[in-house]
């Protein structure tokens, strides 16, 4: 991977991802975070918005890397979910078997140094094509986008099939856990975190995009206690459409509502009913008897303005909470959740994701806030 990590990142990063699962993970889990013994992690594939069996094998492989690294703390399925959420969004659009095999394989572009991707410096073919069948050149292959010669350096049996594999989900989630690990890192330390994920790929870019969705899944289970009287109404409305579809130009105060299915840029004449960020702050605030603009930039415009320059420590819970083009103008805000505490807010964050908790972190253009209540 020493080579790739130079080129950017070669995963194709989807707009929605498969979210066709409602069952929830049960599995007993090692403790790593704190060295202690098992213990009973209860995911939410649905919620996560992960294939069951792709998070059944994130949970596996971040339980498994201690007997390779003993001195690693803090490998979490979180972390694991994070990469491969960048590199090849949760092998989607890709079957994954029972025994964790994907088909078809996930093989990244040609690293040939044509510019495609970004690759400027080819690398050349190591493994004769066995896991990217190009002989000339390498690709990146399987969901945490390996090169061949960084897989055979850290490749391990995930599975327990004795076969080693970057194209199946436990062998490439254990051994991208165990790549993370380094010499034993302690990854309950933010820095050091970063600085692992910085090895998989040398972009802070790419880190703070990791980062995002290692916070979310993080957050996911963790709701802050519910303010009283008109605040807390709010906040309960908008936690109970939680799984609702996005729904662009969706929702209103009464309720989830048909709209299209995707971005303006993606419309394909289908509908959804549910909620986009502005139709899911109208319903919640309507409990409070608050009748919103309909889009975020208006909505922006209500209450007692907090700037971006305030910081989140400035937010109360049931504050409306801004993204936008630029801080300072509320015409280029594009989108808008409702703050519930400790970090975390509620949304509906785009097309093929549904209402959920996400950190505030998950957005990289904070604007500041709205206080109604």
């Amino acid at each position: 991977m020493k080579a790739w990590k130079k080129l950017g990142c070669l995963g194709v990063l989807l707009v929605s991802a498969a979210v066709g699962c409602t069952a929830t993970v049960f599995m007993s889990v090692a403790a790593s975070q704190s060295g202690g013994g098992p213990v009973t992690a209860a995911v939410s594939a649905a919620e996560a918005g992960i294939p069951e069996r792709m998070l059944a094998a994130y949970l596996t492989g971040a339980a498994g890397v201690t007997a390779h690294v003993p001195g690693c703390k803090g490998m979490r399925w979180q972390v694991l979910a994070g990469i491969a959420r960048i590199e090849s969004d949760h092998a989607s659009g890709h079957a994954v078997g029972t025994s964790g095999d994907i088909t078809p394989p996930i093989i990244g572009l040609r690293l040939d140094g044509s510019g495609a991707g970004g690759n400027t410096t080819a690398i050349t073919d190591t493994d004769n094509g066995l896991w990217d069948g190009d002989d000339q050149y390498e690709r990146a292959v399987g969901p945490f986008q390996f090169l061949p010669e960084t897989f055979r350096a850290y490749g391990k049996d995930g599975n327990g099939d004795k076969v080693v594999n970057p194209h199946n989900a436990d062998d490439a989630a254990l051994s991208a856990g165990i790549y993370l690990c380094g010499k034993g890192r302690d990854l309950t330390d933010r820095e050091q975190l970063r600085t692992a994920i910085h090895t998989y790929n040398l972009s802070w870019a790419y880190v703070d995009d990791v980062m995002s969705g290692i916070d979310r899944y993080d957050s996911l289970g963790k709701v802050p206690t519910l303010p009283s009287g008109n605040v807390g109404a709010v906040i309960q409305a908008a936690l109970a459409q939680q799984g609702q579809p996005y729904s662009w130009g969706g929702g209103g105060p009464s309720g989830a509502t048909t709209g299209i299915c995707c971005s303006p840029g993606g419309q394909d004449g289908r509908t959804v009913t549910g909620f986009d960020c502005s139709g899911l702050t109208q319903y919640a605030f309507a409990k409070a008897g608050i009748n919103l603009p309909r889009t975020a930039a208006a909505q922006a415009g209500v209450g007692r303005r907090i700037p971006a320059s305030a910081g989140i420590g400035a937010l109360r819970p049931g504050d409306l909470i801004f993204y936008g083009y630029s801080p300072t103008t509320d015409s280029l805000i594009h989108h808008v959740g409702i703050y519930l505490g400790d970090g975390k807010m509620i949304n509906a964050p785009r097309p093929g994701k549904p209402v959920r908790i996400d950190p505030v972190t998950a957005m990289p253009d904070y604007a500041g806030g709205t206080r109604l209540l």
